[in-house]
């Protein structure tokens, strides 16, 4: 078996709309092609042993056991070795559970499709399971234990911790989507100008001034001291002489601490003698070259929690500690607890490990115990004297039992640092009771509090307190001025084969009459606004998500692409209106979409992405598209050059929005409704009406703007003021009059492209028209064969050139092919080949005879426009020479 092409997909894409989170591999299974599972001796047997929990999988049996009996019976190893993808990412820790094999078209080459949620670890999956399944066809042992450690291992190093998965999780459930910004806990909520950020939690509304003075213990204490809040006296002091000074003013017992220290690092508490604080000022001073001193409070250890100046959860903390059994010894004990598959390194896992550290052997020895002391049964041993759960410590939910006091007392501590998210150590005997009756005392104010314990406490009630933050970042209220729920801006997402750049360049133009900030993604670049941020092909979802993540963005207008849709997915997860223009024989052959129906299912993705109250904006006389509306979750608007086709009849009548071309007018038709918008002499773009498809993308674009709540007024203004040229619409039907002769550009590179350009030149009545065209490497043979036959009747002259990137295809072939399409139609018709893309357009209007039309189809359409315009200012410089005066 070879793996040709394997890739991650995070996004609404060609396998799923709904699983965003899928590994694409192309496998080529050569020889096993042959061999279905039933024909390999041993195959089977050899597979139960080495994976039983297998049998949990039912396949399309729909019963456990149901892929072993496929299996027994016979199926294809790229269908086995999904259900092995899967199967080791459940052993490892990571449910997915979707996955699916589909063939290629190609003789043994399979789309192997199976779910992640954490791109290496699937990566790793998939690999791994094509190696499991060689080994148990050639009846080798294979070491899954390996295998799954490693996946394991990168899943916890991938994922998002729990603080932060709360926060993501409340927010996918109040509709709001987000963007992992970096490898650690930066993420994106909500979209363009609405969005939010979060680092674990902080988040970008939280004060910086408020985290500075939280990390300052003792100008923090002096803060809450000034408002009434009770804190321990203590003073900040950096060599043992200052310590020794400050033990003169404050008695046993006491707590040292770095003074911007966290997680409990370096802390110690409930110091007795001169010994062992100068042993606790050293190991602070290990952390941190400010140490704080002061005075021991007793009592429990609790964390409160206030989100939005509100108290959300409390939990008391419990030091790590371990219960004898008679026989183990300490370390025994504490391998034991950190068995438990709960516990992890750092702060992923629902609980820490115990580290057995030298404050753990400093209070040890406090005891006369050491690591290796045996405790008689059913002794408890605090382990640490902080109960942080960074260092082990287990927390028991009492948020229910917080006094109203104690209540009042931690959200006015909130506001006095001016944390948004707020983390409050305190120190009482009963938080039950009144603030001075249980006496309770701040030690610390945290900023980015873990919500560990407070979402899985130990004992006691998990408390919601990511829906808290989420509240807070995004307020059920909220709304913009399009009506977009919190979080969101309106997307408008284009595609189509031909017409969606127009299209898309055309909505950006209208929306921007509102006065809005318009990010905008195309063929020719990204735009923020009036600015090119970045030029190219940019129809990916690379390039979306850079209009998404700009705080400056009202709304999104998309040009979505074929092959970014299928390399990666969509980069949103719905959109407000998706337009498809049409779908025609482009591109046929790549990336295993070999039909026009598989296109079609790829452009389809973009119309099930809208949200269900949106709109999916179909070409109704595209069978493809008009096909569509069938499997939309969507509302549908559909467009029409036919005003009386029976399609765009029965959907108007019927209650549903159209726009079609009727009586000359761009006209919106809902049941008995008739909303003329605009005469298309009227429009520029349409070309005073000769140009059909130039209509059909103004159509798509006027009814994607009133779908999106857009007034008549405003669309008609748009229309009106868009001026079809290289600034507005580069490679768009771009025209350059010269003295005796027109040159137009166009990007047109496709069958379907070249008949919709070819209506428009009949029209336009020139007295000869030049072609200057080529072939795309990439594509079907029949594809460049057909570019020949349809120049045939639209060219009466006809110039082959080339891209300077024939995309692994000789050059000659595609002349040759080029060739035979025009032979079939026309043996006799004028053409020549010159190679070079320029120098084809130079000779083209060297040559041009008076009232020419030089079509030139480009693919390097700025130098091509360039070369254009410095063929114009040599003419006008010409026409203005003194007579007499002659070039040399």
């Amino acid at each position: 078996m070879k793996i040709q092409d394997i890739r991650a997909l995070n996004g609404p894409n060609y396998w799923s709309i709904n699983r965003h989170k899928l590994i694409v591999m192309r496998l080529d299974l050569e020889e096993l092609e042959e061999l279905p599972s039933d024909k390999i001796d041993g195959f089977y047997e050899r597979l139960q042993r080495l994976m039983p929990s297998l049998y949990d999988h039912r396949c399309s049996e729909g019963r456990p056991g149901g892929f072993f009996y496929r299996v027994e019976r016979g199926t294809w190893m790229g269908h086995i070795i999904e259900h092995i993808a899967l199967e080791l990412q459940a052993l490892a820790g990571i449910e997915c559970g979707f996955g699916r094999t589909r063939g290629t078209g190609e003789y043994g080459i399979y789309n192997v499709v199976v779910a992640y949620q954490e791109e290496r670890a699937g990566l790793l999956a998939v690999t791994r399971a094509v190696d499991i399944a060689q080994s148990l066809v050639d009846g080798k042992k294979y070491d899954i234990q390996a295998d799954l450690s490693l996946l394991a291992r990168l899943y916890e190093e991938d994922r998002l911790g729990p603080s932060t998965s709360a926060i993501v999780n409340a927010c996918l459930q109040k509709g709001i989507p987000y963007i992992r910004l970096d490898n650690e806990s930066t993420i994106q909520l909500g979209y363009g100008a609405r969005h939010k950020r979060i680092q674990a939690t902080i988040t970008s509304q939280t004060s910086s001034i408020a985290v500075e003075l939280a990390g300052d213990k003792n100008e923090t204490k002096r803060r809450l001291k000034q408002v009434g809040i009770p804190v321990p006296i203590g003073e900040v002091v950096q060599t043992e002489q200052a310590i020794q000074e400050v033990r003169q003013t404050l008695n046993f017992p006491l707590t040292v601490k770095p003074l911007d220290g966290n997680h409990g690092r370096g802390v110690t508490t409930n110091i007795q003698s001169d010994d062992a604080l100068m042993a606790a000022f050293r190991m602070a001073k290990q952390h941190r070259p400010n140490v704080l001193v002061e005075q021991f409070i007793d009592g429990n250890d609790y964390r409160l929690l206030v989100i939005d100046y509100k108290l959300c959860a409390a939990a008391r903390r419990i030091p790590a500690e371990v219960t004898g059994d008679g026989s183990s010894t300490i370390r025994q004990l504490v391998d034991q607890i950190n068995f438990d598959p709960r516990r992890g390194e750092g702060h992923v896992n629902l609980l820490t490990k115990i580290e057995l550290d030298e404050a753990t052997c400093m209070l040890l020895a406090e005891q006369g115990l050491t690591l290796e002391s045996v405790l008689p049964a059913g002794c408890k041993l605090f382990l640490k004297k902080t109960a942080n759960l960074s260092t082990g410590g287990t927390a028991i939910d009492v948020t229910d039992c917080v006094h109203p006091e104690i209540r009042v007392m931690a959200e006015r501590t909130a506001r006095a640092i001016g944390l948004d998210i707020c983390g409050i150590d305190l120190i009482a005997q009963d938080i039950t009771r009144p603030l001075k009756a249980s006496g309770a005392s701040v030690i610390e104010v945290n900023a980015a509090p873990g919500f560990r314990m407070h979402i899985h406490p130990s004992e006691g009630k998990p408390r919601e307190v990511g829906k808290a933050v989420a509240e807070m970042l995004f307020p059920a209220n909220q709304s913009d001025k399009f009506g977009s729920a919190p979080g969101r801006i309106p997307i408008v997402a284009i595609t189509g084969t031909n017409g969606k750049t127009t299209t898309t360049r055309l909505i950006r133009h209208i929306i921007r009459q509102l006065g809005c900030v318009v990010g905008c993604t195309t063929t020719d670049g990204v735009y923020i606004d009036d600015t090119l941020i970045e030029s190219g092909d940019c129809t990916g979802p690379q390039s979306s998500r850079k209009v998404l993540q700009d705080s400056s963005v009202d709304v999104a207008v998309l040009e979505c692409a074929r092959g970014g849709m299928l390399r990666s997915g969509l980069a949103f997860d719905q959109c407000d209106v998706g337009i498809v223009t049409n779908v025609a024989s482009d591109h046929l052959g790549l990336r295993d979409i070999h039909s026009l129906e598989d296109m079609a299912r790829v452009k389809a993705i973009v119309a099930e992405s809208v949200k269900p109250d949106g709109y999916a904006v179909l070409n109704a006389d595209n069978t493809y598209t008009y096909a569509m509306r069938q499997h939309v979750r969507s509302n549908v608007a559909l467009f029409s050059m036919n005003p009386t086709g029976e399609r765009i009849v029965a959907h108007y009548r019927a209650g549903g929005l159209a726009a079609v071309y009727e009586d000359e007018f761009i006209t919106i038709r809902r049941g008995d409704e008739r909303i003329q918008i605009e005469h298309v002499t009227n429009i520029p773009l349409s070309f005073g009406g000769k140009a059909p498809f130039m209509i059909e993308n103004i159509l798509a674009a006027a009814l994607g703007a009133y779908c999106q709540h857009i007034s008549v007024a405003l669309i008609a203004e748009g229309l009106r003021s868009f001026i079809p040229s290289f600034e507005n619409t580069p490679g768009r039907m771009n025209f350059f009059y010269f003295q005796n002769f027109c040159v137009l550009v166009d990007y047109a590179h496709n069958p379907h492209g070249l008949v919709a350009l070819g209506e428009y030149i009949k029209q336009a009545g020139a007295g000869r028209t030049i072609g200057i065209l080529t072939g795309v490497g990439d594509r079907r043979d029949e594809d460049i064969i057909e570019v020949g036959r349809v120049s045939v009747n639209i060219f009466d002259d006809i110039i082959i050139r080339f891209d300077e990137d024939s995309r692994g295809r000789d050059t000659a072939q595609i002349a040759d092919l080029i060739m035979q399409g025009i032979r079939e139609v026309n043996p006799q018709k004028s053409v020549q080949i010159i190679p070079d893309e320029l120098a084809a357009l130079t000779y083209a209007i060297q040559n041009a005879p008076n009232d020419a039309l030089i079509v030139h189809l480009s693919d390097r359409v700025s130098q091509s426009v360039k070369l254009v315009e410095a063929c114009q200012e040599r003419e006008l410089q010409l026409a203005h020479k003194p007579d007499g005066l002659v070039s040399a």
